[in-house]
């Protein structure tokens, strides 16, 4: 990494993006222990199946006391939530908050207000474990409703948004599924062992699973509308988002696809969707994964950035080939048969559609290589303005552990140009804390009468190069499976307060990193926040577009997703950047009701600006 942290300074010292910020994972001062365990289908009896993938990380103000709280999402023990005490500080409310739930398999989270009291709600999916909705009833505390509320679906589960399609106010569910890739069997922990083939499920139409939409009836229930509405996907996704691709004032849904085309399903008159992909979309990532709507070039169109992991799959690219990794993946290393289809109909890669403001397929222009943003093993976007020049800015978890290779986790700043600049490294984001880059996965028993005697991770610990390939002896001389550290999905938020934006990811079988910002500290950069409270529209007002507008820098476009990486959504403030600025000079938000309402200024740089729908 040396060589790399080389250039990336280079890079960034001629940038004229911000870079003078440091991040620091704290995790340890945050008083954070939570652990992600991970199924033995991702380390002992390993397969190419989808528990690899991981789980979400998500974060509200649960209690009201207006600091953010964080809910790790993990497979095996319990999913965690974690109260915000300030200053950086937290402290474990998993049992207070009534959110225990052991050996879930659990996957995607999402906080939602699902009936506009002010409070966030939490829901949760799972791999064959049903899916579960938490209704908040206060003081931090949570009920389990999902069966109540029709939504405890049984199957493959993953991504989760909330979104209000037909404008009454209501937020609505979308569940994406994956797909079968399980067998009936459990293994230790109650998961559902995986099947030998579960990589090439998507050759399987009949293990397709059709993502759900659920329309909120109020009161605590939803009807699943998927069939009525025409939202009938089974692509093989893992998540989505919504974009408003026809600019009609209805929310569209852009489903990912992890082995295959992605697809955009044009909302029609909040009554039905329809499948619009060829007409805007003609190309896409074939291994999709994570996804993101931003302005990532300042000219107040909305952005589409789209994340591909599964492409990378097929070539082993050498840990100090850099070129290798910001490059496109070979598609002549992927069997045709497991592209299904003309490979000229796929990005095999990272693709930023860059919104051009016209019709159609002319709408949207895939710019990736241009704006630097290939990136290698990359899970979820996370987005926001880090360095608070009022450019938004992206962070990528990566990396696949046991049994591959050390993958980095990116940071990207916006050079406002057009162009982001590598810099994981300047930034202290890489290399992890310690220099660490994996960690013990787990113990072997080889001896004659062991239990893992004669298995395939004996013999690779008997081979004389066993420690070069990743088994120890411990202290007790154990045999010890090392694996690679990985991240899989991230929040970014303000966890401590001061203003500036930190980092806190979800590891893969590890505790999760918390890297600090000291941005505040150095007093070069100023910002404010923007909190939207829905009358006519949702409370939250997800879905509405904001924009800040200075005379210093034009506009600044933000849409209110609450997406943040990789099988996450999030209930948290806007944050703007405003640079060297101490003020913006107006604020205009565009309800998802269709009103427009405009705040004038001066807006003061350090202030949390409330915005009431009239």
């Amino acid at each position: 990494m040396v060589k790399r942290g080389q250039l990336e300074a280079r890079l960034t010292s001629i940038s004229p993006a911000y870079h003078d910020l440091r991040f620091a994972d704290r995790v340890d001062s945050a008083g954070i222990t939570f652990t992600y365990r991970a199924v033995d289908d991702a380390g002992r009896t390993y397969k190419a199946v989808h528990y690899d993938h991981g789980s979400g990380v998500c974060a509200a103000d649960v209690d009201g006391d207006s600091r953010p709280d964080l809910f790790f999402v993990t497979q095996l023990g319990s999913n965690e939530l974690w109260r915000n005490l300030g200053g950086g500080r937290f402290e474990n409310a998993t049992d207070a908050a009534g959110l225990r739930s052991p050996d879930a398999i659990a996957i995607g989270c999402a906080f939602a207000d699902i009936d506009n009291d002010g409070r966030p709600d939490l829901f949760v999916t799972t791999a064959r474990h049903g899916n579960r909705l938490y209704h908040n009833e206060g003081g931090g505390k949570f009920k389990d409703i999902s069966a109540s509320a029709g939504v405890a679906y049984v199957g493959h589960s993953s991504g989760a948004v909330f979104f209000d399609y037909d404008g009454d106010g209501l937020l609505d569910l979308l569940v994406a599924n994956i797909g079968r890739y399980t067998s009936d069997t459990k293994g230790p922990g109650g998961y559902y062992l995986g099947l030998e083939d579960a990589f090439h499920g998507h050759l399987f139409p009949e293990r397709s699973e059709a993502s759900i939409l659920y329309h909120n009836l109020g009161g605590g229930h939803f009807k699943d509308v998927t069939a009525e509405t025409g939202l009938r996907d089974l692509g093989w996704s893992g998540d989505a988002t919504i974009i408003d691709a026809n600019e009609d004032g209805r929310p569209d849904v852009y489903l990912l696809n992890m082995q295959g085309s992605d697809h955009l399903w044009l909302n029609d008159g909040g009554r039905k969707f329809r499948d619009a992909t060829a007409q805007y979309f003609p190309r896409s990532p074939w291994g999709a994964m994570g996804v993101k709507v931003f302005d990532y070039d300042g000219d107040g169109r909305l952005d589409l950035y789209v994340t591909d992991m599964h492409s990378d799959m097929f070539k082993e690219i050498a840990p100090e080939d850099w070129n290798g990794e910001t490059s496109k993946s070979d598609s002549a290393a992927m069997p045709g048969m497991v592209v299904q289809g003309n490979k000229a109909n796929f990005v095999f890669g990272n693709a930023l559609f860059a919104n051009r403001g016209a019709k159609g397929a002319a709408k949207f222009e895939e710019v990736s290589d241009r704006a630097g943003v290939e990136t290698y093993w990359p899970w979820g976007p996370s987005v926001d303005d880090l360095n608070a020049d009022g450019w938004d800015d992206v962070f990528l978890t990566a990396g696949m552990s046991f049994p591959f290779r050390y993958g980095t986790n990116s940071l990207l700043l916006n050079e406002r140009n057009g162009r982001f600049v590598p810099a994981e490294m300047t930034l202290g984001v890489e290399p992890r804390a310690g220099n660490l880059t994996e960690q013990a996965w787990f113990t072997l028993d080889c001896g004659a009468t062991g239990k893992d005697a004669g298995s395939k991770n004996c013999e690779v610990c008997a081979k004389p190069n066993a420690a070069a390939i990743g088994c120890q002896r411990d202290a007790s001389g154990q045999q010890v499976m090392m694996a690679s550290k990985s991240s899989r999905s991230a929040v970014i938020l303000d966890i401590d307060g001061d203003g500036d934006l930190d980092i806190v990811t979800n590891e893969f079988n590890a505790r999760p990193q918390v890297l600090v910002s000291d941005l505040a500290q150095l007093g070069t950069q100023h910002w404010l926040t923007v909190r939207l409270h829905g009358t006519g529209s949702n409370r939250q007002g997800l879905g509405a577009v904001v924009t800040l507008e200075r005379a210093d820098h034009g506009k600044q476009v933000k849409a209110m997703d609450g997406k943040s990486g990789y099988l996450s959504q999030s209930d948290l403030p806007l944050y703007f950047g405003l640079g060297a600025a101490d003020h913006a000079d107006r604020l205009v938000v565009r309800w998802p009701s269709g009103k427009t309402q405009t705040v004038q200024g001066p807006l003061a740089a350090g202030k949390l600006i409330e915005v009431t729908e009239p």
